[in-house]
């Protein structure tokens, strides 16, 4: 398979693979619209010639919109090869494409969120243990930072302390969300009118700078709901999966 990088000269007319086709769609618009800002500073979308979901997105550590500390390393935001696509070799393929260019520019390594167990937006942890990937740091409830380097004497990662240190909140819903994942776009709207309608609190917080993202109290920054302090899930919801949040909280 041909892989593409995106650039600012392709990236209006390639697919970006986890969004719909149309370009005048919401959700592909504030993902490119997002792309593009993180290009120069060394964010790397590289996708197969296909329009499916076949893609990697990498960017320097001290760029990433997630709070860790990793000064030297490679953060991986997405590794997403999934459908008629899976069981040809392209995760490897562009994992490997990943690790011959973040080491071409003098990285320690790479850095990736996974979890215990396989959960959906979170990078798989048997196959990242497969190719080599150990475990770094820990994060409650199920968070794990993986981290794969190419010197074994290199520092070890690891989130940083907000993570573990949760801030005060106010009652009812927290949600923290990017537009780094196109579904926040259709979705947080969605679930803001479905709180006010039950007169749930729901405070959302639209992380909008690297500087916010990295000194929020999750590691998973894409999209996490909290109620009354407490952790709920970083999985994007549908209108259905919230709904039976709300009546798991009585509202």
């Amino acid at each position: 398979m041909e892989l593409i990088k995106i650039t600012h000269d392709n990236l209006e007319q390639e697919h970006i693979c986890c969004a719909i086709s149309n370009n005048k769609d919401v959700q592909v618009m504030s993902k490119k619209a997002w792309l593009e800002e993180r290009l120069d500073e060394g964010l790397v979308f590289l996708k197969g010639n296909v329009r499916g979901k076949c893609f990697i997105e990498y960017i320097p550590a001290e760029y990433a919109w997630a709070p860790i500390e990793a000064s030297g390393y490679m953060y991986i935001d997405c590794l997403w090869v999934s459908g008629q696509y899976k069981g040809h070799g392209y995760s490897n393929l562009l994992l490997d494409s990943c690790i011959e260019d973040s080491q071409a520019k003098g990285k320690k390594g790479l850095v990736v969120l996974s979890s215990k167990k396989k959960t959906g937006f979170l990078s798989d942890p048997k196959y990242m243990r497969y190719k080599g990937f150990e475990a770094a740091d820990t994060a409650a409830p199920y968070f794990e930072l993986l981290y794969f380097p190419f010197d074994k004497s290199a520092d070890k990662p690891c989130f940083s302390r907000v993570v573990k240190e949760h801030r005060d909140m106010d009652e009812g819903f927290t949600l923290y969300y990017t537009n780094q994942c196109p579904f926040t776009a259709k979705y947080v709207p969605i679930l803001e009118e479905m709180a006010k309608e039950r007169k749930a609190p729901l405070k959302a917080v639209h992380i909008q700078t690297r500087e916010q993202a990295q000194n929020v109290p999750t590691p998973f920054t894409t999209f996490s709901l909290f109620y009354d302090g407490e952790f709920m899930t970083h999985e994007i919801l549908s209108e259905k999966k919230f709904l039976k949040i709300l009546e798991s909280k009585g509202l």
